[in-house]
């Protein structure tokens, strides 16, 4: 495809909306779902709207930048600063954005039942997902897996948060839960867990022994990921839980 083409001399098959309503949007590049949102091009060299996609990108990655992680925080000011962006443009892009996250972090109803790690990860993604800081926060359910709530429990700082088990089961006791899954994120995007995370699941679940309170799993959340710790560890076979 020549990105200085206008979209209107791209054959109608390769045009992005029209790939996208044949195709469905995963197949599209992120300069063709740009493009969508800008809906023209120009800027230095008559760009099409693909073209101006493609050179947004490549100015949001340099410095070896990840161009999609500048996107999911980027400011107007910034986008407008890239030729052949405006107010338009700009806008209409960051609401977008702003939508994706609404709609990505937005958690089920109580009382939805939690029967999965991805249940459970969407459930908390609002509080944990996209953060800059490390926050610790419960996933409180009933005797049938259904859920109550939520609760951020510590916020510390970019690389750690303190967690004590005591706070973790006052909540939950406070809330009346019968059943736990805890969480935390990783600011980093690295969800694979330390050795003071494996240390802190198997106290909970020393905790949840003696109190008979179930800690069904320890997520660790990060940049649009997530990682059970049941599914990776051999802990809850060491303490079992009962549920």
């Amino acid at each position: 495809m020549t990105y200085s083409l206008r979209i209107a001399d791209i054959p109608v098959t390769e045009r992005p909306r029209e790939r996208l309503l044949t195709h469905g949007p995963k197949i599209l590049a992120t300069a063709e779902l740009i493009a969508i949102l800008l809906g023209t091009g120009q800027g230095h060299g008559k760009l099409s709207a693909v073209g101006l996609g493609q050179y947004i990108l490549q100015q949001l990655s340099k410095h070896q930048r990840d161009p999609l992680a500048v996107l999911r925080d980027v400011s107007a000011a910034e986008l407008m600063q890239i030729p052949g962006v405006g107010p338009a443009k700009a806008t209409t892009v960051l609401a977008a954005i702003e939508l994706g996250k609404r709609a990505f972090q937005s958690r089920p109803g109580e009382r939805t039942l939690i029967d999965s790690p991805a249940a459970a990860a969407a459930a908390l993604s609002q509080d944990l997902m996209w953060q800059n800081q490390e926050r610790f926060a419960v996933l409180l359910l009933d005797v049938k897996n259904r859920l109550l709530g939520t609760q951020v429990i510590t916020i510390g700082t970019a690389t750690e948060t303190l967690a004590p088990p005591r706070e973790i089961f006052r909540e939950v006791i406070r809330q009346g839960a019968t059943r736990v899954i805890v969480a935390h994120n990783h600011p980093s995007g690295n969800v694979e867990p330390s050795q003071e995370d494996i240390e802190l699941t198997r106290q909970l679940l020393m905790g949840g022994q003696f109190l008979s309170i179930p800690v069904l799993d320890h997520l660790i959340l990060g940049d649009g990921n997530h990682q059970s710790l049941r599914e990776i560890t051999t802990l809850w076979e060491d303490c079992p839980q009962g549920d």
